[in-house]
This record gives structure tokens, C-alpha cells and sequence, in this order.
């Protein structure tokens, strides 16, 4: 806990319910991570504040729902504005809040999280539904889609309100109401918004934001039979209790999780495009991406001259403070998370991996400032067993692994041979491996000579530990709402 002092120039946030702040009795510390010291405490939310939040979403239910499409989209579009017009104050808060730097917080994260409202507003307005004729039978049948009441949205850390706005503005877009939680360890721009909610037009009640933990609000948003569908993205592990929690109200669920995900770059790549690439797709934010590369899979004939290059580049990718805007890097989200990603690099050396650049390798030069911050430099190994830890479960922090394969078959076999299938990565000019590369590998999103090149009209989800589900426009509108099929006798 920090001391009086430091309390009353801390910021501490209120819940948002039926439109209205509400302090909390008890609350949770919020980490700067670029220097590590208490800024912010957290409503330490529990079962009666998601009750409060639920019932004032089942309020606001009917009769946002009625409203047209073309009215809830003038509401998306408004709040959108807003987001776009405080696009720098957001910028700073996020980054302060989570670690990452100010420039990825402003060019990244805060237009996303507006664009997500943009997108959804205009893609609510181009649906269109079934309709089949059985005229033997003198009938016309077609399909309605209804929304389904309050949505439960639980985003995570590491892109707080790019990823929680791609939950919140499907959900409403549809006419639903919504119960979110953002993480604990990084609630600020979602409180921030919630500031701006009244002034788009956002009727009380539409949107709740109950802050805390997920052993207590997530649980209780999560069990509440109030609450028929739950969208998280996060971890495996998390998921797998939500599904157990869920599973006696028959919820529908759209999970969104882990990744171990591959790049595999055959002989024929563009090496200087691929190089300069992959370290972007290691590294980003701080390798706090779920998308991020974490395995990296080099045709036997090039893979000296790859790793050599690429332990270069990657040597220039700057960690630092946050503000810099010369840095790529700034901080990891907590001293825990630090400890864990650095644990995963002491067990690649215990297993004589070689560890080329990065972790215990480059000094970090930082400022005063940030001293006592968590930041970890990108880091490179190679010489790791494909059964190890280090190659089989997520990291999510600036490290990648390198190493070579000698055919496409054997390509295919290591990329898949992780419980994850998230994203992978395929670097060749050659058209036809493309292809075949593209059907074999087991992940929801196949790149090839590219990385995070997003459609958003498309499915955007995971294969086998790393989802079920999807998201983007068609299948976040039929996630948030349920189909209905009428036939009229004429």
C-alpha cells in the first residue's frame, strides 16, 4: 500500500453505472510500470457492484434495442469523435498506464479504439438477412436477428482500450447492453472513457464499467444468470474457468486467447523485407501482443545468414522510457510479468540455448526516471528443443526463438507443434507454397510476407487452445445477436 502521502496525489477511479460514477469501498493498486511505484488505485469490485451494474443494463435494455440502426450508429460515430478529438490525452494515459510507448499509444491504440466505434456504426447498416421460398407449400420464410440483452466483456492489459472497444462497439452496434471489465492493471483510458459516454448520447445504463479483479467481478459478471453471453479475450488458463463458470446458464461464449505463434521463412524470402518485419512482429509492444512472433522457423540453406542479420536488427530495436519518442520499447505491464519472461530465458540458457541478444546479454541504459522500471531488452535465442517450454507455451514478452527446418513438411510440423494456433507468418515468393503453407498450418491467420495487415470485415480468432470463436463484422454481429426464422403461410 503507498503511504498517506502518496494516497492523495494518487488517481483513483470510480466505477460507471446506469450512467453515473460510483466510488468503491475497497481498491487495488495500478503499477506505473516505467518506473514502478503506485499512481492509480482501482475499485476493488465484487458481486453487489455487478449486480448494480447488470440490473441497470437490463434497464437501459429495451430501450436502446428499439432504437434504429441508423440512430445507434449516429451514437458510435459521436463517440468515436470524441475519442479522435482527445486522441493525445488518451495517448498518454494509456501508456503510462500499461508501459508501452507514447508513440504506439498514439498511432496504434487510441485511432483503433475509435475506429473500432467507426467501423461497427457503418457495418451495422449493411446486414442483410435469409429468405427462402417453399411455394409448394405456399409459404415464405426469412431470418430476423435480435439482440440478445447485456453482453459481459472482459479485455486484458495489454491493449486495453483498442481491445475493449472491439467488444463494446459490435455489442451495442447490435442493440444490446453491456457489463465490461477491463484489467485491473490497466483501467484508465476505459474510466476516461466512460467520461466521454454522456456526451456521445450514450443513454444510461447502455454501457457499465466495473472495475477489479477476476477472481471477484469477473467471477460475478461471468456467473450472474442475468448476463447470457460473455466475450473474453485473454488466457487459456482464465478461459477454461469462465467456460466451467458459464457452463450451467448455457452462455454463448467468444473466447480469444494465447498464441504461439510461428514464422517460417523459406530460402526464396525477401530477406531485407522479412528481417526488418519479423523483429516488428517479435517485438511490438513489447512482444505484449497476442499476434506477436515467438517462433521463428529458417530454411536450413539460409539460416546463418538470417540469424546473423537478425540479431543485428534486432539490436537496434530500442527499449527505454516511454515518453522517448526514439524508443520502440518501453516497459513490460508488472514486476511479476517482468520475473516470468526473464524465468523463460534462464531455463533456455539451463538448457544450453544461446542467447544472442537482449536479456543478460545488453545492458539497458535508462533514464534516472525509470531506474526501477520493468523493462526487458529484445532478446534472441537459439538452440532450443522444440519440446522445451520456451518453444511450447507463451511468453508474451520481447523474446523469440530462431531455429532451422530443412523441408516443407518438416515446416509444417514444427509450426504446429504447439497447442496454440493463433497467427503464423509464411515468407516465400513462391506462389504455390504459399498456398499450401496457408491450408496446412493450423491458426486462425495465416500472413504471408507481411504481419498484422488487418481487415476488420474478416474473422479475426484462433484454432485449438487459442480460441473459439470469431470476431469482425459478420461474425461479431451474429456473436451479439440470435437468429430467428419466420414463415409466413400466404
Amino acid at each position: 500500500m503507498p503511504n498517506p502521502s502518496e494516497q492523495s496525489s494518487c488517481l483513483v477511479l470510480e466505477n460507471f453505472i446506469g450512467g453515473k460514477f460510483v466510488p468503491c469501498r475497497t481498491h487495488i493498486d495500478s503499477y506505473d510500470p516505467s518506473v514502478g511505484e503506485v499512481y492509480c488505485r482501482v475499485p476493488d469490485s465484487g458481486a453487489p457492484e455487478v449486480e448494480a451494474a447488470v440490473a441497470a443494463a437490463k434497464e437501459a435494455f429495451p430501450g436502446w434495442s428499439a432504437r434504429s440502426p441508423e440512430q445507434r450508429a449516429q451514437v458510435l460515430n459521436k463517440l468515436a469523435d470524441l475519442l479522435d478529438a482527445n486522441v493525445e490525452e488518451f495517448a498518454q494515459a494509456e501508456s503510462r498506464d500499461q508501459g508501452k510507448t507514447v508513440t504506439f499509444a498514439r498511432t496504434v491504440d487510441i485511432p483503433r479504439s475509435a475506429y473500432n466505434f467507426r467501423f461497427f456504426a457503418s457495418s451495422l447498416l449493411h446486414h442483410t438477412n435469409d429468405c427462402s421460398q417453399t411455394d409448394h407449400m405456399g409459404c415464405l420464410h426469412y431470418t430476423i436477428r435480435c439482440p440478445v440483452g447485456v453482453a459481459g466483456l472482459i479485455s486484458p492489459w495489454n491493449l486495453p482500450l483498442y481491445l475493449l472497444t472491439w467488444k463494446i462497439a459490435p455489442a451495442i452496434a447490435a442493440g444490446n447492453t453491456v457489463v465490461a471489465k477491463p484489467s485491473e492493471m490497466t483501467s484508465v483510458t476505459a474510466w476516461m472513457m466512460c467520461k466521454l459516454m454522456q456526451q456521445a448520447g450514450v443513454p444510461p445504463g447502455v454501457v457499465n464499467i466495473v472495475f477489479g479483479t477476476g477472481p471477484k467481478a469477473g467471477d460475478a459478471l461471468v456467473g450472474h444468470p442475468d448476463v447470457p453471453l460473455v466475450s473474453f479475450t485473454g488466457s487459456t488458463a482464465t478461459a477454461q474457468c469462465i467456460t466451467e463458470r458459464s457452463a450451467p446458464y448455457c452462455k454463448k461464449l467468444s473466447l480469444e486467447l494465447g498464441g504461439k505463434n510461428p514464422a517460417i521463412i523459406f530460402a526464396d524470402a525477401d530477406l531485407d523485407r522479412c528481417i526488418k518485419t519479423t523483429v516488428r512482429s517479435s517485438f511490438s509492444n513489447q512482444g505484449e501482443i497476442c499476434l506477436c512472433t515467438s517462433r521463428i522457423y529458417v530454411e536450413g540453406s539460409i539460416y546463418s545468414e538470417f540469424l546473423e542479420r537478425f540479431v543485428a536488427a534486432a539490436k537496434k530495436w530500442k527499449t527505454g522510457a516511454p515518453s522517448d519518442p526514439s524508443n520502440d520499447n518501453g516497459a513490460l505491464i508488472s514486476k511479476e510479468h517482468l520475473e516470468k519472461v526473464r524465468s523463460f530465458v534462464a531455463l533456455a540458457k539451463s538448457e544450453g540455448g544461446t542467447v544472442h541478444c537482449g536479456e543478460g546479454v545488453d545492458q539497458l541504459h535508462l533514464p534516472e526516471r525509470n531506474a526501477k522500471g520493468y523493462f526487458m531488452p529484445a532478446t534472441v535465442i537459439s538452440g532450443i528443443s522444440d519440446s522445451s517450454r520456451v518453444m511450447q507455451e507463451e511468453i508474451f514478452g520481447p523474446v523469440t526463438c530462431v531455429s532451422p527446418f530443412d523441408s516443407e513438411e518438416e515446416a509444417v510440423s514444427k509450426g504446429n507443434g504447439v497447442r496454440y494456433g493463433l497467427a503464423a507468418t509464411v515468407w516465400s515468393q513462391d506462389v504455390g507454397k504459399v498456398h499450401r503453407m496457408a491450408r496446412k498450418i493450423q491458426a486462425g491467420l495465416v500472413w504471408t510476407n507481411c504481419w498484422l495487415v488487418r481487415d476488420l470485415n474478416l474473422p479475426f480468432g484462433g484454432m485449438k487452445n487459442s480460441g473459439v470463436g470469431r470476431e469482425g463484422r459478420k461474425d461479431s454481429y451474429h456473436f451479439f445477436t440470435e437468429v430467428k426464422t419466420v414463415t409466413v403461410k400466404h
